[in-house]
């Protein structure tokens, strides 16, 4: 079984950072809660215990909002070993198989995935 690191998001140091950039810059889980036209500010305390994350679009504007980046915002946790069967249940189309071996395809895909959505986040993608 081939197994390769696979990066995954801390929830809960990632909550406590949302709530310490929050109370930084002096705003309130209602001034959150008003900001992103939430009826009720659950959605905001499970980000900040670490129950949940804000969606791509939510943490996207979160990130503007805060004055940050959305890599300030997550902390990323230790890598995670994966086999190649738990890694393509999460994948969502299969990478290139060219003539590369599979462990760099699949890191090859996964980097690929990664600056592709951090271009698009910040602005850069074209």
């Amino acid at each position: 079984m081939n197994t390769i690191p696979f990066p995954v998001i801390d929830l809960a140091a990632t909550g406590r950072n949302i709530q310490r950039l929050r109370e930084e810059r002096g705003l309130t889980v209602r001034d959150l809660q008003a900001y992103f036209g939430f009826e009720e500010p659950q959605a905001i305390y499970k980000w900040q215990k670490g129950k949940s994350l804000p969606t791509v679009d939510n943490l996207y504007a979160l990130a503007a909002l805060l004055q940050v980046t959305v890599d300030d915002i997550l902390v990323p946790l230790k890598f995670h070993i994966l086999s190649r069967e738990q890694q393509a249940e999460s994948r969502c189309s299969p990478p290139f198989s060219g003539n590369l071996p599979p462990e760099l395809v699949t890191l090859s895909y996964q980097a690929s995935v990664w600056l592709s959505l951090n271009w698009w986040l910040n602005g850069l993608y074209v």
